[in-house]
């Protein structure tokens, strides 16, 4: 493996290593930074277990100018999706959790409203129905996990649950967390934490320890022009604030979107947001998923993680065509089904990896993902946010570049073929 360590500005570099037959991703990293605005990024690829590539760069906070480091970590968003869907997974592999009975047989005060007949299938596959809050949360306790659940509890249903789907943004973590919670005894973070991350040996959290914190990159957000409120969510966002677009825009509690940056948003436990971590623990999570399971879950459970098990042409919450398996998305190609490539490029609002590959983007365009069908795993992170609801060119460069450097030649059909 080559190292490669190459200098942008005088406050700036790329630095890692890559092994040869990757060197255009590389090369696509680096153009990230020349031509496509990137400030700070790390990249991860695994193949077979081995990693291929492994690079870092630019500014964790343009503010001081410090550099992104081989240790600099930041929130991935709702790439925490995949790793609190993992830590159901890995209860079910063990026979602790059955994703198909009833929620209610662990977790009675959930069937309220109408919601006796919910599973954790539906929780992780985003058709349990409760996408959003209706009623205004208090803020001052939307860190607290047991107001939370007890919220999602006492909501009432938005569809009939299993029927169809809407992304569970914020909910998701709350939903199938307290399902680990329920079943593992432990708390989300801690069981993710001692079963997963520490086994592995990556450095990833859900609730960031105090002393981890020097090492954060501060986000910063995408700001949308108002002229560009052209899609159905952004439409839903400006005209109709009881949509369920809106109430997940703006009815989140205080990490979605100016707790990124706060202890109090990085301390908490929201497992489908506020995950901290790097490339390199992206991909690391998802190796083992890419090459058989390894002791995280057995082949039976890995087959189930990967079929898709929901999709629609009309997302309730994203107003766009989604596709997910059990807490995953898979591939989504929305390049001529979407306004926002004609706004933003053609990269946003899809996610296009191979047909076997499931994982989960990130807001503003993190993402990591596992490819079975070639042992692959992938990670991207970044501080700078993206337009779109799903990746922008940024990442999607990189995981095009990646799947040419294994041999695959195209995406005309929505997933990378050879």
């Amino acid at each position: 493996m080559s190292a490669l360590k190459e200098k942008l500005s005088e406050t700036s570099i790329v630095a890692g290593n890559v092994t040869p037959g990757f060197d255009g991703v590389a090369r696509t990293f680096i153009d990230n930074f020349r031509t496509n605005g990137e400030v700070g990024a790390s990249l991860c690829v695994t193949v077979g277990g081995e990693t291929k590539v492994d690079l870092w760069g630019g500014l964790a906070d343009p503010k001081t100018n410090a550099p992104w480091t081989r240790d600099t970590v930041s929130v991935v968003f709702s790439c925490t999706k995949g790793a609190t869907a993992l830590c159901a997974h890995v209860l079910a592999s063990r026979g602790q959790l059955d994703i198909d009975a009833p929620v209610m047989e662990a977790w009675p005060e959930f069937a309220a409203q109408g919601k006796e007949r919910v599973t954790t299938r539906m929780m992780l596959d985003h058709s349990s129905a409760v996408p959003v809050f209706r009623d205004p949360l208090d803020k001052d306790r939307s860190y607290d996990w047991h107001y939370m659940t007890g919220r999602l509890a006492a909501e009432a249903p938005f569809w009939e649950p299993g029927t169809r789907n809407g992304y569970h943004g914020l909910t998701f973590g709350w939903t199938v967390g307290e399902m680990v919670r329920r079943v593992s005894g432990k708390s989300l973070g801690t069981f993710f934490q001692e079963e997963i991350a520490k086994p592995l040996g990556i450095d990833f959290w859900i609730g960031l320890p105090e002393d981890i914190e020097p090492r954060v990159a501060p986000v910063t957000p995408f700001v949308y022009a108002s002229k560009d409120a052209r899609t159905p969510f952004m439409i839903a966002l400006a005209k109709d604030r009881q949509s369920i677009p809106a109430l997940f825009q703006f009815n989140s509690g205080k990490f979605f979107p100016g707790g990124a940056n706060s202890r109090e948003g990085h301390a908490a436990e929201i497992g489908a947001a506020n995950g901290i971590t790097n490339a390199r623990g992206l991909a690391g999570m998802y190796a083992p998923l890419a090459n058989g399971g390894g002791s995280l879950v057995d082949r039976a459970t890995l087959a189930r993680m990967g079929e898709v098990s929901m999709a629609t042409h009309d997302d309730a919450t994203l107003r766009i065509p989604t596709r997910f398996a059990l807490g995953f998305m898979k591939s989504m190609d929305n390049r001529k089904r979407s306004l926002a490539p004609q706004i933003w490029g053609e990269a946003c609002d899809s996610v296009i990896m191979g047909p076997a590959a499931f994982g989960h983007v990130g807001a503003g365009g993190s993402l990591g993902f596992a490819d079975p069908a070639n042992g692959l795993s992938f990670g991207y992170s970044m501080n700078r946010m993206g337009p779109g609801l799903l990746m922008n060119e940024r990442g999607q460069s990189l995981v095009d570049a990646t799947y040419r450097a294994l041999g695959f030649t195209s995406k005309d059909a929505g997933v990378w073929t050879r």
